[in-house]
């Protein structure tokens, strides 16, 4: 009979997964993704409903973590370091824990976001910044739990929990200003030596216009005192390809000094092969 049961369970449980039903969940998933300034934030969580109940201080009790949610972790991602409260957050994804209370909320930021609800063995370590949520009491009652991005602005942004009739709201700083400046002066002072490089290398490679591949690898070449094994090894090939002959040598002797200094012994391979059957003098 014992036999029975077991097979009866196990046949069960294989017709449970192979069957794959599908069906509404009682807490739909939810994903928001809004760009704050040049910072890209995304949230990933479950909706669970009032359905009748009260929520906080029954269902989710007060001065306890809460999971933010129901099934796996809420969790948000930054794409660029953020600022909460004077703190930094490095980029990245974290799970949302949270410790509702009647008048402010603790919410956690925590680096294992691989967890079914609050973890079983919390690790203070893996805590990557607490702050603070300022609580307001709405005067109308949100039946789906709900997080949202809001009051937008260039360098901050609102990070909100809604539930029952109570609005948790939490600011967060992104470095708007510090990307948008860099970009205006790479911008401004045009080409980098290594856009140069790359344009140059395309061109040879692709056998476009060699000559413009040449004032290209030239001008990386004056960008970079001293200039880089790899982007002589570069030059000298433009050069004889372009049949000059002379300044391919000249450049390719000073790849190889480079690369020995460097101690990259495919790059002295490479130049010596070509000097020779480029009838270098030794």
């Amino acid at each position: 009979m014992k036999k029975i049961y077991l097979i009866l369970f196990a046949a069960l449980f294989t017709f449970s997964v192979s069957g794959q039903v599908q069906a509404p969940q009682p807490s739909p998933a939810a994903k928001i993704e809004q760009k704050v300034g040049l910072t890209d934030v995304t949230v990933n969580y479950s909706r669970p409903g009032m359905r009748g109940r009260t929520i906080f201080g029954e269902l989710v009790p007060f001065n306890e973590k809460w999971r933010t949610g129901a099934n796996m972790n809420t969790t948000i991602s930054f794409s660029h370091d953020v600022t909460i409260e004077g703190k930094d957050l490095p980029k990245g994804t974290y799970a949302i824990f949270t410790v509702p209370q009647e008048k402010e909320w603790k919410v956690i930021f925590y680096k294992d976001s691989n967890n079914w609800g609050v973890p079983q063995e919390w690790d203070e370590s893996k805590v990557a910044l607490e702050a603070t949520a300022k609580v307001q009491e709405m005067p109308m009652e949100m039946e789906s739990f709900t997080i949202l991005i809001d009051d937008l602005k260039n360098d901050s942004a609102d990070l909100n929990f809604i539930w029952d009739n109570t609005l948790a709201s939490l600011e967060f700083k992104v470095p708007t200003d510090s990307l948008t400046m860099a970009s205006i002066e790479k911008v401004m002072n045009g080409p980098t030596a290594g856009d140069y490089v790359a344009a140059a290398t395309y061109f040879h490679d692709e056998k476009k216009d060699l000559q413009k591949a040449y004032e290209w690898i030239n001008k990386a070449v004056e960008m970079q005192e001293p200039a880089p094994y790899w982007v002589l090894r570069r030059k000298s090939l433009i050069e004889a390809d372009l049949g000059k002959k002379e300044e391919a040598i000249a450049t390719a002797k000073k790849s190889l000094a480079a690369a020995e200094k460097a101690g990259n012994q495919d790059y002295i391979k490479m130049n010596k092969d070509s000097l020779k059957e480029w009838g270098a003098k030794q």
